[in-house]
């Protein structure tokens, strides 16, 4: 009874070691091509695609990514917050930008309006783009005054000192910072690379 009981486990443990062997080679590893086929009756091959390093790279410096990080440095994302210095919203539009972009509007409106921001940070961006444009076509790529100019970055920068301010970094060097000391030139450096849609 005993042999006949070592026989039974010696036979289990054999059959587990070969089962297990027999899954572990079994295992298909992925195509080296990137793009599967699969057939299925009566459709057409379906592609799957893997992502690589480079998409995930875009897509983290989406026009999207830009919006989402400009908006979490200002504010942290918060429509509804008012700094010591009046500047409102998600992106910190103070009133006469509102007025530039010609966004006639009351305070409590704007708070209240996550769409009404997000407009006026497009229309500001177009804005600032178009004063910016040869500045962009000339540099972009290019390191001036010990920074990578990228059109994300000098859009960035205008947002937080205007326009005028990052003409007057590639004339003279000389760096504009706002109310709470921070430089045009973080700006330009934090913010650059993204790729955006105007």
């Amino acid at each position: 009874m005993k042999n006949k009981l070592n026989s039974t486990v010696i036979f289990l443990f054999f059959a587990l070691a070969l089962f297990s062997l027999m899954a572990f080679t079994s295992i298909r590893r992925l195509p080296a091509n990137p793009i599967i086929e699969l057939p299925i009756k009566d459709i057409a091959p379906i592609k799957i695609i893997h992502p690589t390093v480079s998409s995930i790279e875009l897509e983290v410096k989406s026009h999207y990514n830009f919006l989402d990080a400009i908006g979490f440095r200002e504010s942290g994302n918060r429509y509804d917050v008012v700094n010591k210095y009046g500047y409102m919203g998600k992106y910190q539009f103070g009133k006469s930008t509102l007025k530039t972009l010609k966004i006639k509007v009351t305070k409590e409106a704007f708070l209240n309006s996550p769409d009404l921001q997000e407009y006026a940070m497009k229309q500001n961006l177009i804005y600032n783009k178009k004063r910016l444009q040869k500045y962009i076509d000339k540099f972009d790529g290019k390191i001036i005054n010990g920074i990578l100019v990228t059109e994300s970055g000098l859009l960035a920068a205008a947002h937080l000192g205007g326009a005028g301010s990052v003409k007057k970094w590639f004339r003279t060097g000389k760096i504009k910072q706002d109310g709470n000391g921070v430089k045009i030139t973080q700006y330009m450096e934090q913010f650059a690379g993204y790729k955006l849609y105007l």
